[in-house]
């Protein structure tokens, strides 16, 4: 039998399709190029806020967000939306990653952690009446997005937007 590359890549591809079908491959679009680049990049996993009452910020973010976190121990718990995680770390748990010197809770003034909401009026009411909150910036309009800043029991602060114009929909699109 004569095997060139022509012929050896048919046999492949056939052989890669029946093991796709057979669900012991998955397929990767793009091919392989595309699986070994998303093997190599950096993929956000979370954003982990530090603090001295876990609890109490876990019952402020299931609050925000609506959703039951899932309590791992009584010094961590995440948050899965279906954007990104946010993970709320007790201090007990910074002395893993090296101590005070790395983390320290209540003390961000340089973060804005960010969640997409249909109606900001609506959640802006929904969280008034059910949790102590406070408002830094009330509902406005400042790029195409209607925008509520509040901040948690820690002092981070919170941006609750949703899109409103094309402009503001097809930036989003674009990332």
């Amino acid at each position: 039998m004569i095997w060139n590359r022509r012929s050896a890549r048919r046999i492949g591809s056939f052989l890669l399709t029946r093991r796709c079908q057979q669900g012991s491959v998955t397929p990767v679009p793009g091919g392989r190029k595309a699986a070994l680049a998303s093997e190599n990049n950096v993929h956000p996993a979370s954003t982990r806020i530090i603090t001295a009452e876990v609890n109490r910020l876990v019952v402020f973010y299931e609050m925000v967000t609506g959703l039951t976190a899932t309590r791992y121990t009584p010094d961590f718990a995440k948050i899965r939306t279906p954007g990104a995680t946010l993970a709320i770390g007790g201090t007990r748990k910074v002395a893993l990653f090296g101590g005070d010197a790395v983390a320290e809770a209540a003390a961000n003034r340089s973060s804005i952690i960010e969640f997409r909401v249909g109606d900001v009026d609506a959640e802006h009411a929904r969280l008034a009446s059910g949790i102590e909150v406070e408002v830094v910036q009330p509902p406005t309009m400042p790029w195409g997005n209607r925008s509520l800043l509040l901040r948690d029991p820690d002092g981070t602060l919170g941006n609750l937007f949703a899109l409103m114009t094309g402009e503001a929909k097809q930036r989003l699109d674009q990332r």
